[in-house]
């Protein structure tokens, strides 16, 4: 007789894994390599930038989301995120700005970032008189243009205090903004569109020359820009700023929002979207260089 088969003894459940050690360490670790990565990228590359003033209008309204680029000017201490290194002298592959760029811009007093436009280059006389901008001696020729309509929302209110009230009441019935606009060209025959008010404290600088190693920003709202123009006490750039300052290009609109979005309905940020804006380049406008006009006597 053949023996009989032992009975199968039932499935024994397989060993638990071992407890991973240090998993809160890991967790942490892999998030603060991700946060070093986005770092190094804002740093570097390109990062977000979010327009708080009217200092750019009309170009830039107040809620537009934009990109800033690092590399095009080669990289300073202004190029971080954030400002932890205190100023120093020399950019990393650097290269100086064009005429008509946007620019970020450290204000030296408070280290936040600003955004103006390049309007002087080292070795560049400028001058403001009667609102008009003298650049090597000559006006910046200006043309007058057809006012902007910029609707009125939570972000754009249309108060400029006593320059008058520019609302008006559009075909569709909406309340806009009316803002009279005048096209500069530069001589190298970038163009963009400036806001003149009235007359204003800045209408008026004394003719100063540009050192080596440092350009002068100006905003396009003329009448609500501390820029060159102002002294650093009155939150202005206080004058010719050096380019180790500047902290990258101003590239394109990535979106923008009216300002009626609320951070707990997630519906109310498609609702507050401005149409037309994403994908708005913010590069001068490219074309011949202007007849150069008469000297300032």
């Amino acid at each position: 007789m053949t023996d009989a088969p032992a009975p199968l003894s039932p499935a024994e459940p397989p060993p638990e894994p071992a407890p991973r050690k240090g998993g809160w360490l890991r967790e942490i670790r892999g998030l603060l390599f991700v946060l070093a990565g986005v770092f190094a990228v804002h740093s570097a590359v390109a990062k977000p930038f979010y327009i708080p003033s009217e200092s750019m209008m009309p170009g830039l309204l107040v809620g537009d989301r934009l990109v800033v680029t690092r590399y095009p000017y080669g990289w300073s201490w202004a190029s971080a995120t954030f400002h932890v290194l205190p100023p120093m002298a020399g950019r990393v592959a650097g290269a100086m700005p064009e005429r008509g760029d946007v620019v970020i811009v450290v204000q030296p007093a408070t280290g936040e970032d600003l955004i103006k436009r390049v309007i002087g280059l080292p070795g560049d006389t400028i001058a403001v008189a009667g609102g008009i901008v003298y650049l090597n001696g000559r006006p910046i020729p200006r043309q007058e243009r057809p006012p902007a309509m910029i609707p009125v929302d939570a972000n754009t209110r249309c108060d400029f205090g006593t320059f008058g009230n520019f609302q008006v009441t559009g075909g569709d019935g909406r309340p806009y903004c009316r803002l009279p606009i005048f096209r500069e060209t530069l001589p190298n025959g970038r163009s963009y569109d400036t806001i003149d008010l009235g007359s204003s404290a800045g209408d008026e600088f004394a003719s100063v020359k540009i050192p080596e190693g440092h350009v002068f920003l100006m905003g396009d709202n003329r009448d609500d820009s501390a820029d060159s123009r102002f002294p650093i006490s009155q939150r202005g750039l206080g004058g010719p700023v050096p380019w180790e300052n500047l902290g990258g290009r101003a590239e394109f609109i990535t979106f923008s929002l009216d300002g009626n979005s609320s951070y707990w309905n997630p519906i109310s940020w498609f609702a507050a979207l401005r149409g037309g804006r994403a994908g708005t380049s913010l590069h001068a406008e490219r074309g011949p260089p202007p007849q150069a006009p008469a000297l300032l006597q």
